[in-house]
């Protein structure tokens, strides 16, 4: 946890016009975090917190282990007929609901979900979140919320007057400025609005793509992976850095470091020996830029995961997966193979 105050963005700096020191440095840190890491107990001043609900990071850019800032991990708890603190913040969030079932207000408006919902807290949201219900509500929470700070989007805060409010105007609608059509867009995707699929990565759930424009998230991508028990995922290798979450079984992962060769062109050079991490339920997995990584369900029942990753990698030219090899259940063809997105 940081030191002093929160850490929104981590600066990168070198000796050097390389970076490899520094990426040596962030590829030593142990990639498996379980309950009993928490880089962030939400004491300082996070609005979202209360008296009654809970909140704790598991992977933020204050981390003193730095793995990343692409992505963040937290999670969210509700006891029985509770409610926490309302906010806003620029930067979107989506929840996956881990455990019970509850309701949010985002401006104003309601928003129910249970169990494996994926609810998304949309951009320049004031959002407050509800379980009158009689057992426990439990969110995981991923964002991109560095991205927004780097870019200075960063007018947040709870409720309240508007600082020297003799400076400015009457109220406008500030949705003027946001994509058309956005409204329209869902908010709560359940196991109803998706379809598993047999991908070359394995059985997979979308919730969360550019393909998927019924969403009303853009930073964000998120799918399920189900690998049946004593089999594996398909061995892929792609740019973007992610998160897996394990929701249920048990196993390992196997991650190779791709180095970069600089010669007349980049050329990638991957690891001829991976790294093994093992994994179970409760687990969260990281995955660094640039690897290759495979999943292997180990423990005699099916491995289940959620998997979440920045997706503004796509937006900078990183769009493809490329599979090594496909799960062992997979029967497409090798030109599905070959243009695959994750």
């Amino acid at each position: 946890m940081a030191k002093k105050g929160r850490v929104f963005v981590r600066g990168l700096t070198s000796e050097t016009y390389g970076l490899g020191d520094f990426r040596d440095q962030q590829l030593a840190h142990e990639r498996v975090r379980d309950d009993s890491v928490v880089v962030d107990d939400a004491k300082l001043a996070h609005s979202g917190d209360s008296e009654q609900s809970r909140t704790w990071w598991r992977i933020g850019p204050g981390d003193e282990d730095f793995l990343t800032q692409t992505i963040q991990v937290h999670f969210v708890e509700l006891p029985p007929e509770s409610s926490n603190h309302g906010h806003g913040h620029q930067n979107e969030a989506a929840f996956y609901i881990l455990e019970g079932k509850g309701y949010e207000i985002h401006d104003d408006q309601r928003y129910d979900w249970a169990k494996d919902d994926l609810v998304y807290v949309h951009t320049d949201s004031v959002h407050r979140h509800f379980n009158p219900y009689d057992e426990k509500a439990l969110a995981l929470v991923v964002k991109a919320k560095c991205t927004w700070m780097f870019m200075g989007l960063i007018q947040q805060g709870r409720s309240g007057p508007v600082r020297n409010e003799e400076r400015f105007g009457p109220r406008e609608d500030w949705s003027r400025i946001w994509t058309p059509g956005v409204l329209e867009r869902k908010k709560v995707i359940s196991p109803a609005d998706t379809t598993w699929e047999d991908t070359p990565l394995g059985r997979v759930r979308v919730m969360a793509s550019p393909e998927k424009t019924d969403g009303r998230i853009f930073s964000i991508d998120a799918f399920e992976l189900d690998i049946p028990a004593g089999s594996r995922s398909g061995k892929y290798w792609k740019m973007a850095d992610e998160v897996w979450y394990v929701l249920e079984g048990g196993g390992y992962a196997l991650q190779w470091e791709v180095e970069a060769e600089i010669a007349e062109k980049y050329y990638a050079r991957v690891a001829l020996e991976p790294k093994r991490y093992e994994i179970k339920q409760g687990d969260t997995l990281y995955v660094p830029q640039n690897h290759v990584c495979q999943l292997f369900a180990a423990d005699g029942t099916p491995l289940r995961l959620f998997n979440a990753q920045n997706r503004v990698f796509k937006h900078l030219g990183y769009d493809t997966v490329h599979y090594v090899e496909p799960a062992p259940e997979y029967s497409g063809s090798e030109q599905e193979l070959a243009g695959s997105h994750a």
